[in-house]
C-alpha cells in the first residue's frame, strides 16, 4: 500500500493556509495528508485544525532550523508570508528564503508560493506617481513577494497569484462608513476600473487543486479571481444585501497616502497600479480560468449573502 503523501502548509492558522487545510481535510479523495505549519501549535486556532484531523508542527518563517525540522519528510508546501503583521518588505525576503532553503534541504518535491507582482518591473523609479517607499520599494507589500520569487526558482514552484480579498472588508477595515450626512460610503479608489477579487476561503481550494495537477502546474503563474468588480459595481451590491445606500468614494492616490493608518501610502501606490495597469493585472487573473480550479468559486454576490452580517459599519 502506498504511502499517502504529506501536504504541508504555513501560516496554517492564516485566511490562506487555515483555508487550505479545510480544503485538503474535506478532500473527498483523501489525496494528502495535511501538517498545519504554525508558530504557536498550542492555539485555540491550531488544535482546531488538530481536531478536524490535521497534524500540528511548530515552524517559524524567521527560524529556518524550525522550518527545517516542521518539514521533515513532507512532500508539498503551501509557501506564504504575512506582510501586514511586521509591515517589513526586507523581513518578508528574508523569511521567504528560509522557506525556500528549508523546503530544498529536506526535498520537497512541489511548492505552491503564494505571491503577487513585483511592480517595479512596471513602474519607473523616479515616477512622481508612485513615490519610493522606504529604500527601494513601490509597492512594499507586493515588490517582496515579487523579488522573493526567485527565491523558489531552484524548486519545483507554482506561483499562486491572489486577488484583493472581500474579507478585507471584514478584517481590514475597509468596509463601508457611515458619514456626517448619515448615508453610508465605500472607500476604493480607483475610478471605475474593475478589482479582481476572491473570497479568502477559496483559495485554498484553488490551492488544492494546484497540488493534484503535480508537473502540470511546474513553473506555471496562476492567478485566482472569483469576479472582477468596479467601485460603483461593489457598492451596489453593498446596497442590496445591507439594506440601505452605499455610495462609492474615490480620491486622488496621494490623498489616500495621507490616510492616518499604518501602510497607507503601501496601498495607495497599489491602488495606483491596479488602476494604471488594470488590463494586465486583470488578465492574470482569469475568472475562468479560476472555475477550472474550483467550480464552485463565490462569486461577490454570494460571497455577500453568506458574510454581509459580519461587515462592520463604523461612523
Amino acid at each position: 500500500m502506498s504511502r499517502q503523501p504529506v501536504l504541508a502548509v504555513l501560516g496554517a492558522t492564516g485566511a490562506q493556509g487555515g483555508g487550505l487545510v479545510r480544503a485538503a481535510l474535506r478532500d473527498p479523495a483523501q489525496t494528502f495528508r495535511v501538517r498545519a505549519i504554525t508558530r504557536r501549535p498550542d492555539t485555540p486556532a491550531a488544535q482546531s485544525l488538530r481536531a478536524l484531523g490535521a497534524d500540528i508542527a511548530a515552524g517559524d518563517a524567521d527560524d529556518v532550523e524550525s522550518l527545517r525540522t516542521a518539514l521533515a519528510g513532507a512532500d508539498a508546501l503551501f509557501a506564504v508570508t504575512d506582510f501586514w503583521s511586521h509591515q517589513s518588505p526586507e523581513r518578508e525576503i528574508l523569511q521567504a528564503a528560509n522557506i525556500a532553503d528549508a523546503a530544498c534541504r529536506v526535498g520537497i518535491s512541489h511548492v505552491v508560493w503564494s505571491t503577487l507582482e513585483d511592480t517595479r518591473l512596471l513602474i519607473p523609479p523616479d515616477s512622481p506617481r508612485f513615490p519610493t517607499l522606504g529604500h527601494r520599494w513601490k509597492v512594499p507589500h507586493f515588490d517582496a513577494k515579487g523579488e522573493a520569487d526567485a527565491l523558489f526558482a531552484r524548486l519545483p514552484t507554482t506561483y499562486l497569484h491572489t486577488s484583493f480579498f472581500w474579507d478585507n472588508l471584514i478584517h481590514f477595515g475597509m468596509a463601508p462608513t457611515r458619514g456626517s450626512d448619515g448615508r453610508l460610503g465605500f472607500l476604493l479608489p480607483m475610478g471605475t476600473r474593475a478589482l479582481p477579487g476572491i473570497a479568502a476561503e477559496d483559495i485554498g481550494v484553488c490551492a488544492l487543486a494546484l497540488f493534484k495537477l503535480g508537473e502540470k502546474a511546474f513553473g506555471r503563474h496562476v492567478g485566482i479571481a472569483g469576479e472582477h468588480l468596479s467601485g460603483p459595481q461593489m457598492a451596489m451590491a453593498l446596497s442590496g444585501v445591507l439594506g440601505e445606500p452605499v455610495r462609492h468614494l474615490d480620491m486622488p492616490h496621494e490623498a489616500y497616502a495621507a490616510l492616518p493608518f499604518p501602510g497607507a501610502a503601501d496601498l495607495a501606490n497599489m491602488f495606483a497600479y491596479k488602476h494604471d495597469f488594470n488590463g494586465m493585472f486583470r488578465a492574470l487573473r482569469s475568472v475562468a480560468e479560476t472555475r477550472e480550479l474550483h467550480p464552485g468559486v463565490q462569486d461577490f454576490k454570494t460571497w455577500l449573502n453568506r458574510h454581509a452580517p459580519r461587515i462592520p459599519l463604523a461612523a
